[in-house]
């Protein structure tokens, strides 16, 4: 490949020599080198190249209020000049982390006012499951320590977030899961649905969850863990019939339920969270990504009342890091969700951008390629297909990536998961910017469809 810009192969052999990236192949990376992106703006980023691109997918689903705010930036200055760094261990505390637990508990789900904060979603799960396990040993039932998740779920990367997640490309590799975790089918129609319609395979996937808890024995289950929406599986949105059952099932058996946020908070739905989509009433709910848009790392855990007050009795927790609640990412945070309310973004998102992108995204089913369409506020999904009566993919043929690889090439960042493309842009796209998106999403995929017919 030729570079306009020399400092570009600079950057790229620097990769090469010192720099190992997550989820690569090494030795591919290596060979054709990263992409260098160098400055953003709004909806927009710029790679090395002098490229424009139109960012659908928020970074990693979480820059919501867009590149550029100075806000955020003026917010981690003021408060690195006052105080840097302060752990929250030994019964210390500092400002910003307690005005940021507030916040939080603001905008959660009614009697979820406590919060343990962490570096990422990621470690935000590792707690979660350390604290299932904490909170049933207090309450003298140390053998509900299983956690039930999902096939294709998706709850981070680290040894305990990788093994909650269903993901078999990552369990081969680290001997994972860790014992104590099992995995219930997904809710995913299209792929797996098979003859059921719709709302008979919701209720199908919910009743996988009682069936596991019986086999069980539910005195041997700690918690029940799921994203409202599976985002990086591949914004699979379950059907109508699923979370009623599922809310069922939860009311019915003494386990825990956690909803995975880290993707769906924050606006993501319309709504502050997934659970308020979904009207879901979880023990626990785990959020990173839109907590500070991206711009400095955080996590969390936001915890239900109840199970604090049994927490209250158990002596100490021995779990925590050097960067929970880390005051720069705090005050971050602080103005992150200051700037949400006040100018109103999730509200214009759920009436304005919301809707506009799901009504343009649809107008993509017409397409040859396109098996079906789907999303859930600023959500969407495009499976891609052979036979669109049958559901059949291109087997083997990589479809996915030759998409991704045409959205690269013509200004447009979509994620591939499989046959599957997937977008999540900024919270404050506006409608001009989702009819460029679309366009460019409907050329790329003439360009694949070309490809495959060639």
């Amino acid at each position: 490949m030729t570079h306009k810009n020399p400092q570009t192969r600079e950057w790229q052999t620097l990769s090469s020599d010192h720099h190992l990236a997550p989820f690569s192949d090494f030795k591919q990376l290596k060979e054709k080198g990263p992409r260098i992106i160098t400055h953003a703006k709004g909806v927009y980023l710029w790679d090395s190249e002098g490229n424009q691109i139109l960012d659908g997918m928020a970074g990693l689903w979480c820059v919501a209020i867009g590149y550029g705010r100075d806000e955020l930036a003026e917010a981690a200055s003021k408060q690195m000049r006052e105080l840097p760094y302060y752990n929250l261990f030994f019964q210390t505390a500092h400002p910003p982390v307690l005005e940021l637990s507030k916040a939080i508990a603001d905008i959660a789900p009614e009697g979820m006012n406590h919060v343990f904060f962490t570096g990422s979603g990621s470690e935000g799960n590792d707690t979660m499951l350390r604290m299932v396990r904490h909170y049933w040993a207090i309450k003298g039932q140390p053998n509900k320590k299983t956690i039930i998740s999902r096939v294709n779920g998706y709850h981070g990367s680290t040894v305990a977030g990788a093994s909650l997640g269903g993901m078999t490309y990552m369990h081969e590799q680290g001997d994972l899961p860790i014992p104590g975790i099992v995995h219930i089918p997904q809710p995913y129609w299209f792929a797996e649905g098979g003859d059921m319609s719709p709302e008979e395979f919701g209720i199908w996937a919910a009743n996988q969850l009682e069936e596991k808890i019986l086999e069980l024995g539910v005195d041997n289950v700690g918690a029940f863990i799921a994203e409202p929406i599976q985002g990086a599986g591949g914004v699979i949105v379950p059907p109508d019939s699923y979370w009623p059952r599922i809310k069922e099932i939860l009311a019915k058996y003494d386990i825990l339920f956690v909803a995975d946020e880290v993707i769906c908070g924050f606006g993501r739905t319309g709504e502050w969270f997934g659970s308020d989509f979904y009207d879901l009433k979880p023990d626990m709910m785990t959020i990173a990504k839109g907590l500070t848009s991206g711009y400095i790392p955080m996590g969390g855990l936001i915890v239900r009342d109840e199970v604090v007050a049994v927490l209250n009795e158990g002596g100490d927790f021995n779990h925590g890091f050097t960067y929970s609640g880390h005051p720069v990412a705090a005050a971050v945070a602080l103005e992150n969700i200051r700037i949400m309310r006040e100018e109103k973004i999730i509200q214009r998102a759920h009436e304005k951008a919301a809707p506009y992108l799901q009504k343009r995204l649809r107008e993509l089913s017409d397409h040859p390629l396109v098996g079906e369409v789907r999303g859930v506020g600023l959500l969407g999904a495009i499976e891609l297909v052979k036979d669109k009566a049958t559901r059949a993919r291109y087997e083997g043929r990589g479809v996915g990536m030759i998409c991704r690889q045409f959205c690269f090439d013509n200004g447009l960042i979509m994620r591939a998961v499989g046959d599957t493309m997937i977008i999540a842009p900024p919270l404050v796209i506006s409608e001009a910017e989702i009819d460029e998106l679309v366009a460019k999403a409907r050329k790329c995929l003439d360009l694949t469809l070309s490809v495959l017919e060639g």
